[in-house]
């Protein structure tokens, strides 16, 4: 299997994978394909870049999903190798940023 179909079908099995979470989620780039589109769409606030591959070399990855993004969406790069779980990956600040709002909620139902 080619790169670019390697790359097709892991966006199509993430968007798959994000769905059953609830999220109305499919590959971006399959309509417009237009440069700068996050690879899947549908997690509002988050630019995810889709890597299928068995090595990574994941800060470039990274810096691809800074690059592309809009400026008020958090860069996550989400990849997988053959016979293992999705990962994501993602600036530290963004983390922080995601953990604080989680602690936030956590705090103040008492949980």
């Amino acid at each position: 299997m080619n790169s670019r179909n390697k790359g097709a079908k892991g966006e199509r099995e993430l968007a798959r994978v994000l769905k059953q979470y609830g999220y109305d989620c499919r590959r971006g780039q399959q309509y417009c394909g237009a440069n700068g589109d996050a690879d899947v769409v549908g997690l509002p606030g988050i630019h995810i870049e889709c890597k299928r591959v068995e090595r990574l070399n994941i800060q470039d990855a990274v810096d691809q999903a800074k690059r592309d993004r809009k400026d008020s969406d958090i860069p996550a790069v989400f990849h997988r190798k053959n016979n293992c779980e999705w990962l994501v990956t993602l600036p530290l600040d963004h983390f922080m940023d995601i953990y604080r709002e989680w602690e936030a909620g956590r705090c103040q139902t008492g949980s």
